[in-house]
């Protein structure tokens, strides 16, 4: 835990928990830990958020694109939205909140990984709180039909990899980055 007032010189050869990487980036040598740490987790806050809406633009766009398509409608699922900027901006807001899943240390999984396992979090809610509570369409959102559990899990899936893929992109490209 960092107390009030610390001041502990880091230096540049501190390294982090994984082999080749360094955990501070160059502008940070000899900041306080208290400077490092608020840095870092904004960092890190703002790594996940932004990956967070680029999966967000990816769902956006396939389940866009599965109702302008016709392929969710020929499937008997009634999920057709129009791809207008509050249906983009509530997607990539909601894409930004989830992906603070990033953050929970399972440094073992690779990051597109953790997007699919993280994915099914915002599914559960959308199948059995939103559909069923705030858009009365029944458990899991079998009144727009019965394959939407599915196509729900596939969008969201779509979801998961795209911001995991994006933060394993980022982290590759920056060594000093390091996330979850």
């Amino acid at each position: 835990m960092l107390m009030s007032g610390l001041s502990v010189p880091i230096g540049p050869g501190f390294s982090g928990a994984r082999a080749g990487y360094d955990l501070l980036p160059a502008g940070l040598a000899g900041e306080s830990l208290e400077v490092i740490a608020v840095d870092l987790t904004m960092r890190n806050l703002s790594l996940v958020f932004v990956a967070g809406c680029w999966g967000a633009l990816w769902n956006s766009l396939a389940v866009w694109l599965g109702g302008y398509l016709g392929i969710a409608p020929a499937l008997g699922v009634q999920i057709a939205p129009p791809l207008t900027t509050p249906f983009l901006y509530a997607k990539l807001v909601w894409g930004g909140i989830w992906s603070l899943l990033f953050l929970l240390p399972m440094s073992r999984w690779s990051f597109p990984a953790r997007g699919l396992l993280y994915s099914l979090a915002p599914t559960l809610v959308q199948l059995c709180l939103v559909f069923p509570v705030m858009a009365q369409k029944g458990f899991f959102g079998l009144q727009l039909g019965y394959l939407t559990p599915l196509f729900v899990l596939l969008y969201n899936a779509i979801w998961g990899y795209a911001a995991g893929w994006w933060l394993s992109w980022v982290t590759m490209n920056n060594r000093a980055v390091q996330v979850g």
